[in-house]
């Protein structure tokens, strides 16, 4: 077997990603439920989505009630975030998310958050988001691969969605 580990590897400077601005979203979520600690695994949470806000500059709607985030906070001090909702833009079409991801915030941090905007700066909050989308206006969320970057808040979950270019 050959070793690579004496070569360079060969980047194109065309194949470094950029991030293009999307949109941004606020999602209201009622009080979490915990749903108990998962044979040492962590301690899983269940929150529903009351509603929220989408604006980009070619999107904008609605966040729907009734998804649901289902986060599970590790030992280690992070969260394993997987949460499901759809909104609708202000056109009339209907729009599935699914962010996974993490967070990872110091226990004190953590604590504060319950009262007050923890800046994000201070945290890792990121996810990866799929889309659905039916073909049209909005099939480009489709197509494209996302990530987010969230700020949360007492009551509600800022999150700012980024196209990979």
């Amino acid at each position: 077997m050959k070793d690579l580990s004496d070569e360079t590897p060969i980047w194109l400077p065309n194949m470094t990603p950029q991030l293009e601005f999307a949109f941004a979203t606020k999602v209201t979520v009622n009080p979490a439920r915990n749903i108990g600690n998962l044979h040492g695994s962590g301690e899983r949470l269940i929150m529903t989505v009351g509603g929220g806000t989408v604006a980009g500059p070619d999107i904008r709607g609605e966040i729907l009630p009734g998804g649901t985030e289902w986060p599970l906070v590790r030992p280690d001090g992070v969260d394993s975030i997987d949460a499901r909702y759809s909104f609708e833009t202000d056109d009339g079409v209907l729009i599935n998310i699914r962010n996974t991801g993490y967070r990872v915030i110091a226990p004190e941090l953590r604590a504060q958050m319950k009262a007050r905007v923890v800046d994000a700066g201070q945290y890792y909050f990121r996810t990866y988001s799929v889309f659905e989308a039916p073909v049209g206006k909005y099939d480009w969320l489709t197509r494209n691969v996302f990530i987010g970057f969230g700020e949360r808040h007492p009551e509600t979950l800022h999150l700012w969605y980024y196209k990979v270019l």
